[in-house]
């Protein structure tokens, strides 16, 4: 049986396989997951995509399931034992956004009703579909992505660069980056 064809940047390793197949550019709805993948992308900034694929789990476990709530009360002293997590990326400042993030989180849940509803209208509620050829056709970033850095910013946010922001909506399939002729390529919609 033959391989399906996928976007150039899953290669090899399982782990990138599954997660092109089974996560990457699906619409994301759950506030818990929209929380999970903003500290994902921000904790990977100068790092490789399959480093933080491999400490997900990790994360998971150290940031309470990525429960906002929960990771908004983490203390200082909880934030000291994170940095002794081999398990996760020791970088105060990463660890410290994922905090201030979850308070930020909590701040627009309140004045939006919900994160996804929040991150959503940045693109109309529906994902857009590009259509790339080839891995240099992808933009690092877009001015949709410069308004949610912007706004994210404004709003207490940190490690939500423009660069970020646009990694966490092909992610969570605000964007359909997909390569022509990836099996999951949206259908173009008539």
């Amino acid at each position: 049986m033959t391989e399906p064809r996928r976007c150039a940047w899953a290669g090899t390793d399982p782990r990138m396989v599954r997660y092109h197949d089974e996560e990457w550019g699906t619409p994301v709805h759950d506030d818990r997951r929209l929380f999970e993948f903003l500290i994902l992308e921000g904790a990977q900034a100068g790092l490789s995509w399959s480093t933080i694929l491999n400490k997900r789990e990790a994360y998971r476990k150290a940031f309470r399931a990525f429960d906002p709530a929960a990771v908004a009360r983490f203390s200082p002293a909880r934030v000291e034992k994170l940095m002794g997590d081999a398990g996760i990326v020791r970088n105060r400042l990463k660890i410290e956004s994922a905090v201030s993030n979850a308070r930020a989180v909590l701040e627009v849940q309140r004045a939006f009703g919900s994160l996804d509803a929040y991150l959503w209208q940045f693109v109309n509620g529906k994902p857009k579909v590009n259509r790339p050829k080839a891995p240099g056709e992808v933009p690092a970033r877009t001015e949709t992505s410069d308004a949610m850095s912007r706004d994210l910013q404004k709003r207490g946010f940190r490690f939500v660069g423009s660069t970020i922001c646009y990694a966490f909506m092909q992610a969570v399939g605000m964007v359909d980056d997909h390569a022509v002729g990836c099996f999951r390529k949206a259908r173009p919609r008539s």
